[in-house]
């Protein structure tokens, strides 16, 4: 039987030399990866939108964010005005796909909803748009040193603010971020 080389719940951890203005410094969740592609979102860049303006805009109801300071993430520059909820229990969403036993990606709008009044997941992370790679692309930027991976950590990825999910999923890796070389490595 062939070994699983797919790379589904993992985070991605970019190098420092990872030149995209996208990506740089950046900790993506991998949420699918097949041989037709990969899916990702990036977790550690918040935008100024708050989700309680932005279930406004949507015409949703959101009392219990009223007074919230949850953030919207920028989760990739593909279909930016696309939703995901990534989230700690599985829920009876309508659109949900299951990374892990405990990490659930939704795109509904039900589960804003019930977010807004209080009754979603206890852990969740809204992102605008999505981090995708083409079959063998992110294979190929794996070899060139662009990105590193690591199991997902869900303190990192649920509570750690998102300027320390970097550093925190480098080391990970087990290595300090300061010993990562920002030009291009060898191979033996």
């Amino acid at each position: 039987m062939a070994e699983n080389l797919y790379l589904n719940n993992q985070f991605l951890v970019a190098m420092p030399g990872l030149q995209d203005s996208h990506f740089t410094h950046s900790v993506a969740l991998l949420c699918e990866h097949n041989e037709q592609g990969a899916l990702g979102l990036v977790i550690n860049r918040p935008t100024d939108l708050r989700l309680a303006d932005m279930l406004e805009h949507m015409q949703l109801a959101h009392p219990a964010l009223d007074s919230s300071p949850y953030i919207v993430h920028w989760g990739g520059p593909v279909q930016t005005e696309r939703g995901f909820v990534v989230h700690s229990e599985r829920g009876k969403w309508e659109s949900s796909l299951k990374i892990s036993d405990t990490i659930h990606i939704t795109t509904s709008k039900d589960i804003l909803s019930a977010i807004g009044r209080g009754e979603g997941p206890r852990q969740f992370l809204v992102a605008l748009g999505y981090s995708g790679w083409a079959a063998g692309q992110l294979e190929h930027e794996i070899r060139g040193n662009s990105w590193l991976n690591t199991p997902v950590d869900r303190a990192i990825l649920f509570d750690l603010p998102p300027t320390r999910r970097w550093q925190a999923a480098t080391r990970l890796l087990g290595v300090e971020v300061t010993q990562l070389t920002a030009g291009p490595a060898g191979h033996a």
